[in-house]
């Protein structure tokens, strides 16, 4: 009986992907090669889907979902792949729907509003934008080759959230196909809209669960008439993190302000170094001023050019510039310059291991000290380097453990780290993820941050959009054990940050 039932199912999968290839032809691909690296994200979990499905519009998007319900057959969608969590991982086989091609964009110059496909790259986004004299602020760290529909599928955030928000807070509309293949438009292109139930702000960082997003309406602002940016050395974290805290309190908040601990700023000088990197003045100017690598603020404030003056003499009188180690960018190229070592931090910290694990917790203003000081328990508790980063502005902290794959014991250590840290973090009252979102890699973890009542409320959710639960299963609410799953650490994609 059971073997009937198994091959009773191959021959409905078979029958499956017949129907797709009769529909959509050649942008159905069953080669192996293709399967596989659809398969990876930047999290390294190997899944293989059985098919990947190249949209070329976004009518395509409701031929697969049919098919697949009637079929019952998973179905992924994927943008670049840069998620770092497995979001976009075929965890439970079947298809991947690829939507890079869905790349339009177009800029509104009267409204102030852009039209971008799903597949559209952040970066290129800002620069259209940019190009009428707006700006598109939301800026993760992948904006090079993350797509906008990846953004909204996490909420993603970046560098500049906490002055400007994050990827929720410029959607006024969006365009798609519920899992069960029907086109629906949450929110409209317009700057107020009170029709009906706020859809759309629940298909924003729902992970690809809800529904399939082909376009999306964002909003512009009025580009920034100028920058300023500095570097600041302190002594020690602690330092450090008090002058973030005091900007806050003194009501500045700057485009950016980025946190370096020392371990980041080690490694990233050491690799300046044996790369044989050109000298950096403005950063050398900063750290000659300490017997060893101190820990870092690099600043950034923006606006017009009154008011950034205003702020950047504030910023010097509240840092006390003159007992503060800084350097100050007089042009893009010496801003560039000063950006150099935060653009180098996550290559850098591959010579504390070859293997790391990037966690984007978020904490409280209050409770910078005792995250931070978490952070050096846990690299005695765990024999491994705890280099950290982040938007300080926020509270959003990048806390990696770095570790040797092929070592039994520092991957035992890692897998205990993570867990103490993501323990920690909800008893500091923060949050497991600020912009990577859920996935699989998050997922053991979601009880720690979630009540069963509030678990089973998403579930309920989840059920009502997608019945037969085909569109990205196997995510979020089932603890994925990931130490005990394969990884491939060797291929390489634009978006790989280690070479």
């Amino acid at each position: 009986m059971a073997r009937a039932q198994k091959d009773s199912a191959a021959d409905l999968k078979q029958s499956a992907l017949r129907s797709l290839k009769h529909k959509l032809k050649d942008q159905v691909s069953t080669d192996a090669e293709v399967c596989r690296l659809e398969g990876l994200d930047s999290a390294r979990l190997v899944f293989q889907p059985s098919a990947v499905i190249f949209a070329k519009a976004p009518e395509d998007i409701g031929v697969v979902l049919r098919i697949a319900n009637k079929h019952r057959v998973a179905v992924t969608v994927r943008g670049a792949g840069s998620s770092t969590t497995g979001a976009a991982s075929p965890s439970n086989g079947g298809w991947a729907l690829d939507l890079t091609q869905l790349n339009r964009i177009e800029v509104d110059k009267l409204s102030g509003m852009a039209h971008v496909q799903v597949g559209a790259v952040t970066e290129e986004i800002n620069a259209e934008a940019e190009k009428a004299g707006w700006f598109y602020p939301p800026d993760p760290s992948s904006k090079k080759h993350s797509t906008i529909g990846g953004n909204i599928a996490t909420n993603a955030g970046g560098l500049r959230g906490a002055k400007y928000g994050v990827t929720r807070d410029y959607v006024f509309g969006l365009e798609g196909f519920l899992p069960t293949g029907e086109f629906v438009r949450w929110g409209a292109p317009l700057r107020k809209y009170a029709s009906g139930y706020n859809i759309r702000d629940l298909w924003i960082g729902s992970e690809g669960m809800l529904g399939v997003v082909t376009a999306a309406t964002l909003k512009l602002i009025p580009k920034p008439e100028i920058r300023k940016t500095f570097l600041f050395g302190f002594s020690t974290e602690r330092k450090a993190l008090n002058a973030a805290q005091e900007l806050i309190k003194k009501r500045l908040m700057p485009a950016v302000m980025e946190f370096m601990d020392r371990q980041t700023v080690s490694c990233a000088l050491k690799r300046r170094a044996d790369t044989g990197i050109a000298g950096n003045v403005l950063l050398d100017s900063v750290v000659s001023q300490f017997r060893r690598p101190p820990a870092l603020l690099l600043i950034e404030l923006d606006g017009t050019k009154v008011g950034v003056k205003a702020e950047a003499k504030a910023l010097m009188e509240i840092l006390d510039a003159k007992q503060t180690p800084c350097s100050k960018a007089r042009n893009e190229r010496e801003a560039e310059a000063l950006w150099e070592v935060r653009r180098t931090c996550s290559q850098a910290m591959f010579q504390m291991g070859d293997t790391k694990l990037n966690e984007d917790v978020v904490v409280p203003v209050r409770s910078y000290h005792k995250l931070l000081d978490y952070t050096l328990e846990l690299k005695k508790e765990t024999g491994l380097a705890t280099p950290t980063f982040g938007h300080a502005a926020d509270g959003n902290f990048h806390v990696h453990l770095m570790f040797n794959h092929q070592d039994p014991k520092q991957r035992k250590n890692a897998e205990r780290g993570v867990r103490l840290l993501m323990e920690k973090v909800v008893e500091l009252g923060g949050a497991i993820t600020g912009e990577h979102g859920i996935g699989l890699a998050k997922s053991p973890f979601m009880a720690l941050q979630h009540s069963p009542e509030e678990i089973a409320t998403m579930r309920k959710i989840k059920e009502v959009f997608d019945p037969n639960n085909i569109l990205n299963p196997g995510k979020m609410f089932e603890p994925f054990e990931m130490w005990k799953h394969p990884r491939d650490y060797a291929t390489r994609f634009p978006w790989d940050k280690k070479h």
